[in-house]
């Protein structure tokens, strides 16, 4: 299984900021990260993959939901995880641990068209979180996802011009 990288940095050097600020700082505020591809939201919660961990799916190979004590800002998204070391290890490696085409399913992707991806029906390829809206499509990739990524990332940068801000 995909190890789960190591490694907790600390988001705000408190020398910066003063001392009541950075104390309330750690404890109001979600860390902030950096990415640039867009990610399905729920319009009402404004949680990423409905509120799963998406790095439990490395370390845990489950999706696991993630906490409200352990959130994180990212990509215009608010990202729950189950501790604070799978928090910090989202914040330094978005890129790796947040789903691949923003949670979009590859499959449909590839096909040309956008379906949100279900957090309950993923898998994990090349390092890489993939979420899927139907079974059939996660077998699919399954069985080529060489294939699969080739064509959804041929078609990727128009489809996500097209979709709403």
């Amino acid at each position: 299984m995909i190890g789960l990288l190591a490694g907790l940095a600390s988001l705000v050097p408190l020398s910066l900021v003063p001392l009541s600020l950075a104390a309330l700082a750690g404890l109001a505020s979600a860390a902030m990260a950096q990415t640039t591809e867009r990610v399905i939201v729920n319009r009402h919660s404004g949680l990423a993959i409905e509120g799963y961990d998406p790095v439990a799916y490395f370390a845990d190979a489950r999706p696991e939901p993630g906490l409200p004590e352990f959130e994180a800002s990212e990509a215009g998204a608010v990202w729950r995880f189950r501790n604070e070391g799978n928090r910090a290890s989202f914040v330094a490696h978005p890129e790796i641990y947040g789903p691949q085409f923003g949670g979009y399913d590859p499959v449909d992707l590839a096909r040309g068209v956008t379906y949100a991806g279900n957090p309950r029906l993923w898998l994990v390829v090349g390092q890489r979180l993939y979420l899927f809206g139907w079974e059939q499509h996660r077998d699919a990739f399954a069985a080529d996802p060489a294939g699969v990524l080739r064509d959804a990332r041929a078609r990727w940068p128009a489809l996500e011009q097209g979709l709403a801000r």
